[in-house]
């Protein structure tokens, strides 16, 4: 099984395949990072850039700047010198760009759904709106200003706390889904009644589409509640089997990403309005270790009362994730457990931790026995 780094950004062992992005500066990484560039502002052209939507009307993703870009080199120079050699750091490089980190394929995608929705619908605001979350004071928002223009990013909105919480500013910003390397403010933000996810970097990366955002979801504890994951957990399969069955036709309560599957939908809905549904630049999968014929229904009966469309379902009867994810090639991939998100990573995809359930409890006391 992999072995997972508490670094600032946690990297998968795995066989790294080179990435096709522009040179940027980099954390420990070599290969496609190897040289500097710089920036040259005599390059860069000033264009009319789109008018960020209203908050309340946008499908809000807010991003650390930890899993947006790649800044290992930068946590080592604050866990080793301090904040102020820190900052000193960062402004003496602040015209190197970081390099892609692993929640910049999706933010990407999201940016290619925008352009589409804003074909179709010039005056509409229901848009993906990025916000680039950072502890870090507001002398490093030069580089990270920079670095956003280096990779083209459409991203307006920060929030720079300093060192304190965001969990605040993500209420204020409507926010429907938060990525970060904190598995704390995750918590924390899962708390709030936020949607959040701890993503991690696997070495080797699946190549992702783009032009169609492909975001895969688990089922129980990520977007239903953890109930039936207790029956499990406590006792045993049959008798999990037995409670599914008996319960067949009572819905599942929400779990922590029913809200961002239903943000999705919605945005689905209005290419599906344009004849678009064949075309469309958005699609959803479930991705669970459920059994179809046993305990599948209720799942499925769950999602059609909520209104919410899966465009595809797969019930894999406890058999790995992994493969089956490196067929879907997801920007994303929300589970529960880290077994699973560590499984995905091995095949190369970006998997997202979301630390809610029991299942918490339980990789809580296996982290114990193994540190005996």
């Amino acid at each position: 099984m992999v072995k997972m780094s508490l670094d600032a950004i946690q990297v998968m062992s795995g066989q790294v395949k080179e990435l096709k992005v522009s040179p940027s500066s980099n954390g420990d990484t070599r290969g496609s990072w190897e040289g500097k560039e710089e920036f040259d502002p005599n390059q860069l052209e000033l264009t009319a850039k789109p008018k960020p939507p209203k908050p309340e009307n946008a499908v809000t993703v807010a991003v650390s700047s930890r899993v947006l870009f790649r800044t290992e080199r930068e946590q080592k120079v604050f866990e080793q010198k301090g904040v102020e050699e820190y900052l000193r750091y960062q402004i003496e490089h602040e015209n190197e760009p970081f390099a892609p980190g692993p929640a910049f394929p999706f933010v990407k995608a999201l940016d290619a759904v925008n352009t589409r929705l804003r074909e179709l619908y010039p005056q509409s605001e229901e848009l993906f709106d990025i916000v680039l979350v950072t502890y870090n004071h507001a002398h490093v928002g030069i580089r990270l200003i920079n670095t956003i223009n280096h990779h083209n990013l459409f991203i307006e909105r920060f929030c720079m706390t300093g060192g304190s919480s965001p969990i605040g500013y993500l209420k204020a910003w409507h926010t429907n889904l938060y990525l970060s390397a904190d598995a704390e403010k995750v918590r924390e933000a899962l708390a709030e009644g936020i949607a959040a996810a701890t993503m991690f970097m696997p070495e080797k990366l699946t190549e992702v589409s783009e032009s169609q955002l492909r975001v895969a979801f688990d089922g129980d504890a990520v977007l239903f509640s953890d109930e039936s994951e207790r029956i499990f957990k406590t006792h045993g399969l049959d008798k999990f089997f037995e409670h599914e069955k008996e319960n067949e036709d009572r819905l599942l309560d929400h779990g922590p990403l029913k809200g961002f599957l239903e943000a999705l939908g919605k945005l689905q809905k209005k290419f599906y309005a344009k004849g678009q549904r064949l075309d469309c630049p958005i699609r959803t999968y479930l991705v669970t270790a459920r059994s179809a014929a046993s305990s599948g229904i209720r799942a499925l009966k769950t999602l059609r009362a909520w209104g919410l469309e899966i465009d595809e379902a797969l019930f894999l009867a406890g058999a790995p994730k992994g493969p089956m994810l490196e067929k879907i090639r997801p920007h994303i991939y929300f589970d529960d457990q880290m077994f699973h998100v560590e499984g995905a990573a091995e095949m190369g995809t970006v998997a997202a931790h979301v630390p809610y359930g029991i299942a918490q409890k339980y990789n809580s006391q296996q982290k114990m026995s193994s540190g005996k």
